[in-house]
């Protein structure tokens, strides 16, 4: 009989996730289990005798991706179509609660709710997670762009599973990979922030040999071949100039509807990055920067939201779209 090692120790909470997360315990696999019976064939008793999943094969990622959306947020038939980003749930409801937080604080430190709450999804991509969990967790509307109608067909027929939220989250087509904004923001038409995980890496070359770490880390030995959870299509993981070149793009644009967004935000995972971020943030003219940091285990990014509006500006906004009977 092979003999165990001796039980870890595992804190009650993971460190880092923002205090309304709800995946800050542990993964209760018997309660994931009852909520998403197919998930049971993926669990696995590590040599810990702990219940968990083999996380490089990319079927049982997939499998608790759904599991954890259908339990805590009520999403029926989550899928994504092979080849394209499997997000991390934990690190997605970060982004969202962070920017509730930003919100509230504008708002005498209470999370603006409900459907009048309109946030712009850049690059929503097939998984659909920010407009989901966003949804679930404070009633918000959402708007989702994509340069993939294959990445669109799928974040809709994900909606279509959802009846309940699908009449709160539009999606649209960019069809110039050079835009962000422009062709796709009505005129008069405003949002409350705007959340986008950029391509981290700057060519495909960058963006495997990053997954191979990746890899290489959870097998605990060198991995010379990628898997598909770790996967993404181009637009997803790389761009020209990677997420630094994205974040500044996004920023130069912003200032083309500066008066349509009160929080433009984009998470950036390398601290390398900032300087020339803040550059661009101060040659736009942003009134107002926050950086937040965000961790998941080892891994830490940021997300640095600015804003246009001036506290004149901010104040009205706050009084017409978030507290109208005040």
């Amino acid at each position: 009989m092979k003999k165990l090692q001796k039980k870890k120790e595992h804190p009650k909470e993971k460190a880092g996730l923002h205090p309304r997360n709800k995946h800050r315990e542990r993964y209760n696999f018997k309660e994931l289990i009852i909520s998403c019976p197919e998930l049971e064939q993926f669990v696995i008793i590590n040599p810990y005798d702990d219940q968990t999943i083999d996380f490089f094969n990319p079927d049982a990622v997939m499998m608790l991706n759904k599991a954890l959306l259908k339990h805590f947020y009520k999403i029926e038939g989550w899928n994504i179509p092979e080849g394209y980003l499997c997000p991390p749930i934990p690190g997605r409801a970060d982004y969202i609660h962070h920017m509730a937080d930003l919100l509230s604080e504008k708002n005498n430190g209470e999370v603006p709710t409900g459907s009048r709450i309109k946030g712009f999804d850049v690059g929503v991509g097939a998984n659909c997670i920010y407009p989901l969990i966003g949804n679930r967790e404070y009633g918000w509307s959402f708007v989702g762009s994509d340069n993939e109608p294959e990445a669109l067909k799928s974040a809709k027929d994900i909606l279509e599973s959802n009846g309940a939220i699908k009449e709160y989250v539009e999606l649209r087509l960019q069809p110039n990979s050079s835009n962000i904004f422009k062709g796709i923001v009505k005129d008069d038409e405003l949002f409350d922030f705007t959340i986008c995980n950029p391509p981290f890496h700057s060519s495909y070359e960058e963006a495997r040999a990053g997954n191979i770490r990746k890899l290489s880390n959870l097998q605990g030995r060198p991995v010379k071949e990628t898997a598909r959870n770790f996967g993404g299509k181009n637009m997803e993981l790389w761009c020209d100039g990677g997420e630094e070149k994205f974040a500044q793009r996004i920023i130069e644009q912003s200032k083309l509807i500066a008066n349509s967004c009160f929080w433009f935000s984009v998470l950036i995972s390398k601290q390398a990055h900032l300087d020339k971020i803040y550059k661009a943030l101060y040659n736009a003219q942003a009134v107002e920067v926050k950086t937040i940091a965000m961790s998941q285990g080892n891994k830490v990014s940021r997300l640095v939201a600015w804003t246009f509006l001036t506290p004149v500006q901010q104040t009205k906004w706050v009084i017409t779209r978030w507290n109208k009977e005040s």
